[in-house]
């Protein structure tokens, strides 16, 4: 990719409207070919939002060390988890990339160097979710990683880069899960609406913090006590909702959904910035 190319990509993508930004509790991968509450959300905002030109997905499930864009035309369908039925594993999401908009995200984020790959694709932290918004397949996915060896006001400060995205018709999506414990999970009651007084303690706090755009206190979260160190004992799922808020401003204005906990030690709140 040349930068000939990326300024021909610039002029096909006129300034839009201010696209929305999302971060979507996933929750587990049998979201994917089950019907419930939440995918139906998911399936919703597909048919309510402008639909856009492409689509930047930060995963849980990429972890780096470094920043890495997908570049590649065809991104795989990664199956990147155990113990589920066949037909979870037989699910394609043939998306394309774009590897213009993977060059256009290296080029705007100056804070660190950003790679570009063409070995990952996307992993079931995005097309888990996607393929609800848009059966079709036909919007480009790309992905970015997470940078494993960094603080999380690094990924804050990281994501803020990306605001100019926001009008060239780019849906940026953080996908993972703000309370997300698998050790303390009660599998009994993975299919109701549960949670221990920790987990709705922490999504209490966070949904305050959200909702009033106290973004420090969800950047400063090993500082908030037991409660969250037990709702969030490694980051991964956590930090692509630090990518979301990093891309709101003054005039926007959020909304919480399926904001539900799910056994126990698990949420699925989502929301949306527009």
């Amino acid at each position: 990719m040349q930068l000939r190319d990326l300024s021909r990509w610039n002029a096909s993508l006129p300034n839009t409207e201010k696209m929305p930004v999302l971060f979507l509790g996933h929750g587990s991968p049998m979201n994917a070919i089950e019907e419930n509450q939440f995918v139906t959300e998911f399936r919703k905002l597909g048919q309510e939002l402008t639909r856009p030109q492409a689509i930047l997905c930060i995963s849980a499930h990429w972890e780096t060390r470094g920043t890495f864009v997908t570049a590649m035309e065809h991104p795989q369908t990664i199956h990147d988890f155990g113990g589920f039925p066949q037909a979870l594993f037989d699910v394609q999401y043939p998306a394309p990339g774009s590897p213009q908009l993977a060059l256009a995200t290296q080029k705007l984020v100056t804070s660190t160097e950003v790679h570009l790959d063409d070995k990952w694709g996307l992993d079931h932290g995005s097309w888990s979710v996607i393929k609800h918004m848009y059966p079709d397949a036909q919007v480009p996915v790309i992905q970015m990683s997470i940078d494993y060896t960094q603080s999380a006001q690094y990924h804050y400060d990281l994501a803020k880069e990306l605001m100019a995205l926001r009008r060239k018709g780019v849906l940026i999506v953080g996908s993972g899960n703000m309370i997300h414990n698998l050790r303390r999970v009660a599998w009994d009651k993975l299919n109701a609406p549960f949670a221990y007084d920790w987990a709705l303690e922490a999504r209490e706090t966070m949904n305050t913090a959200i909702l009033t755009h106290d973004h420090q206190t969800l950047i400063d979260f090993r500082k908030q006590g037991t409660a969250f160190d037990l709702s969030i004992p490694t980051p991964e799922h956590y930090l692509p909702l630090l990518y979301t808020l990093a891309l709101q401003d003054d005039h926007d204005e959020v909304q919480l959904f399926n904001d539900e906990p799910v056994g126990g030690s698990l949420s699925m709140t989502s929301l949306k910035i527009a």
